[in-house]
């Protein structure tokens, strides 16, 4: 696993529904059958999408399981920006393109947040000033980043009010230089209808695209333009429709034919992009001042695979680059897939953390850690940082012991028993053994209301002993048991020729996973829940009172990783 031991996994139940490889999908009572008689494999290729820690799973009170990110449907709930916190409304999305649209930039160099502040301009000695005037801000103005101090007047982007940023920058490109935009050049056509189409150099991608989407959209809505008839779709189409882009298609092709029904006759000839008012621009083939510019400035110069990814338009050297609207944020809430049962919710407000409904996996299930009986490691020197000690590598075929903790987050005594198989499955089976699979775990309680009890078993338990059948320790609200293992060698001279199936031993060389020792382990948990007292719900309070429960899952215990010298 990508964790280093000691870790505990659980696995999700969903993953149990998918059909077992080799079985037949024609039966599923079958493959029920086996997948709850077959022990689970942590070595499989299919537990890598079914394990996950306790912390990222979710429990569902209706269904009574343990869901998995995999299982739930989530929802969103509220758009926001990280940057500002502003709350954005889901009909401005589309038009906004997903976007912050106050002044929320990302750096181009190091994406962090950049603020608009004043450019500081020179000084003039010559001229004198009173000694109480005071200079008010009067720009221009850039934006600054606080993390990789980059500021925009190094591309030539400065802007003449602290406001409004979006608007000013989308109408000047790097370097200063005016951008015409699809909206300014359609109040220019309509002025001047004789007006030449623009130049390649003045057109961008983004007034590229705008023309080549107005063009072709004015050949499937539009009119026909005297071409043979029905090529307006109308009838409610629109033009990103399904239907409307598969009748371009059948335009465009050879002996295709505008009008629906009309097969026989010579094909008809369409109008193409002629121009750039039309979306036609020419490629510029000539680099050669682009590999000047690599010559002189060299690597540094250019923009790496994360810059270039955040960027809308192509960029090749660091001068390209251009500030980013902050991408919004979503808050959502996640229902079971099964039962559409809300399991959580978090607060509508952006500024808050909290959530009206979160049922958590660590809530219901009892938590398990793991550690050995007789520590290998050595002490953390005095004045070091504590932290968690590595324990050596595990010499093969020598006993070992570990301490397993099971902690009890209900209000009700849990009654758990577990299963593991005497060799863990794999190529090298290691031996293992419980000495306790059946214990009481007594439930959470208030210290006010063990000492107002008086319960003796409040205090910690201990035997001192590794006993068979015997708890090892005792506390309030858990109990800790007693595991031994014996690790295997790993050694492709000592497997044996043939598996229990009959079929050939792979014998291929050691891999990395199967030097960490796994064992899976089956849990299977019963409680009684209190009786609700809910007035006037006399009925529903006698079904539930005196009614078990009961959960059953699989996990796996990363122990440690075995010597293989």
């Amino acid at each position: 696993m990508a964790s280093s031991p000691p870790y505990t996994y659980i696995q999700c139940p969903c993953s149990n529904e998918e059909p077992a490889e080799g079985s037949d999908a024609s039966s599923p009572e079958s493959d029920s059958f086996h997948d709850a008689e077959r022990t689970f494999d942590p070595r499989a290729p299919r537990s890598n999408y079914s394990l996950y820690p306790l912390e990222y799973l979710l429990y569902c009170e209706e269904c009574q399981q343990i869901r998995c990110p995999r299982c739930v449907d989530e929802e969103i709930v509220t758009y926001y920006c990280p940057n500002c916190l502003f709350e954005v409304a889901s009909s401005n999305l589309r038009s906004d393109g997903n976007r912050c649209t106050r002044n929320c930039y990302q750096c181009p160099i190091c994406s962090g947040p950049v603020q608009v502040g004043e450019v500081q301009a020179e000084p003039e000695t010559n001229l004198l000033s009173a000694d109480n005037a005071t200079a008010a801000p009067h720009g221009p103005y850039a934006l600054f980043c606080q993390y990789c101090s980059w500021v925009s007047s190094e591309i030539g982007l400065e802007f003449e009010r602290a406001s409004g940023i979006p608007s000013q920058l989308a109408k000047m490109k790097n370097g200063g230089i005016p951008r015409i935009t699809a909206k300014e050049l359609k109040e220019r056509r309509k002025e001047d209808p004789d007006m030449p189409p623009l130049e390649d150099e003045l057109v961008d991608a983004e007034l590229q695209y705008s023309a080549l989407r107005s063009f072709y959209q004015s050949q499937i809505n539009g009119p026909s333009n005297g071409l043979p008839g029905g090529l307006s779709l109308g009838d409610g189409h629109n033009f990103s429709s399904p239907a409307a882009l598969t009748r371009m298609m059948s335009m465009w092709q050879p002996g295709g034919r505008g009008a629906q029904g009309k097969t026989a006759g010579p094909p008809d000839v369409f109008p193409e992009a002629t121009d750039t008012d039309k979306g036609l621009k020419l490629a510029q083939l000539d680099e050669s001042a682009k590999v000047q510019k690599l010559l002189n400035g060299g690597w540094n110069e250019t923009v790496s695979k994360d810059q270039l990814l955040g960027q809308l338009e192509h960029a090749h050297f660091q001068d390209e680059l251009r500030p980013l609207q902050c991408v919004l944020r979503t808050k959502r809430s996640r229902r079971c897939a099964v039962c559409r049962h809300i399991i959580s919710k978090p607060e509508n407000k952006v500024a808050s953390t909290r959530f009206k409904i979160k049922l958590v996996a660590k809530s219901y299930i009892p938590s398990i850690s793991i550690r050995p009986l007789e520590p290998r490691a050595p002490p953390v020197p005095v004045g070091m940082r504590p932290q968690q000690p590595q324990e050596p590598p595990l010499k093969p075929l020598q006993p070992y012991q570990y301490i397993l903790t099971f902690k009890n987050p209900l209000f009700e005594k849990l009654k758990v028993t577990l299963a593991t198989p005497n060799n863990t499955p794999g190529r090298f089976s290691s031996k293992v053994a419980l000495l306790c699979p059946q214990f009481d775990i007594d439930p959470v309680k208030d210290m006010w209301e063990d000492a107002l009890d008086g319960d003796d078993r409040s205090r910690t338990e201990e035997t001192g002993q590794a006993e068979a059948g015997k708890i090892y320790k005792r506390g309030r609200n858990w109990v800790s048991i007693i595991l031994e293992v014996i690790p295997p060698l790993l050694s492709v001279d000592s497997l044996r020729p043939h598996t229990a199936s009959g079929e050939p031993t792979d014998r291929s060389p050691l891999r990395e996973d199967e030097k960490i020792l796994e064992i899976p382990m089956f849990v299977r948990m019963e409680w009684e829940p209190e009786a609700q007292h809910d007035v006037g719900d006399r009925v529903g309070k006698d079904r539930n009172e005196g009614q078990k429960r009961e959960l059953a899952y699989w996990c796996v215990l990363g122990v440690g990783q075995i010597s293989h010298e």
